[in-house]
C-alpha cells in the first residue's frame, strides 16, 4: 500500500461526511410554508416585506432610550452610596437630558396616535 493512500482514504472520508452534513438536512427539510418563520405553516395574509408605519420607529427609538436609561441607573444604585452626591448629580443631569428628548419626542407627536 502506497504512503500517500493512507491520507487519500482519510481525506475521502472527511469530504463524504461533509457532503453528508449538508445533504441530509436538505432532504429532511419541510418544502412550501410548512419551512416558513411565522404562522406555523399556515399562509400568510400580507407580504413578508410589508412596510411598518414610520411611528413604530420612533416609538422603538424612545423605548431604547428608556431601556438603556434602565441599564444605567441599575449598576448606579448599587454605587451611589459610597460615591455620595456626585453619582446623585450626574444621574440627574443623565434624567434631564433624556427628560429633554422626551418633551422633544412629545412636541414632534411621536406619542399621538391618531
Amino acid at each position: 500500500m502506497p504512503p500517500f493512500a493512507a491520507v487519500l482514504s482519510v481525506l475521502g472520508l472527511v469530504v463524504a461526511l461533509i457532503a453528508g452534513v449538508y445533504a441530509v438536512p436538505s432532504a429532511t427539510a419541510p418544502r412550501g410554508f410548512e419551512s416558513g418563520p411565522f404562522l406555523s405553516g399556515a399562509r400568510p395574509a400580507e407580504h413578508a416585506v410589508s412596510r411598518y408605519h414610520v411611528r413604530w420607529y420612533t416609538v422603538s427609538m424612545v423605548f431604547l432610550a428608556f431601556d438603556m436609561e434602565m441599564v444605567f441607573m441599575f449598576p448606579w444604585a448599587l454605587v451611589v452610596a459610597s460615591i455620595g452626591v456626585k453619582a446623585v448629580v450626574e444621574m440627574f443631569a443623565f434624567l434631564a437630558l433624556l427628560l429633554v428628548g422626551v418633551l422633544y419626542a412629545w412636541r414632534e407627536g411621536v406619542f399621538r396616535w391618531a
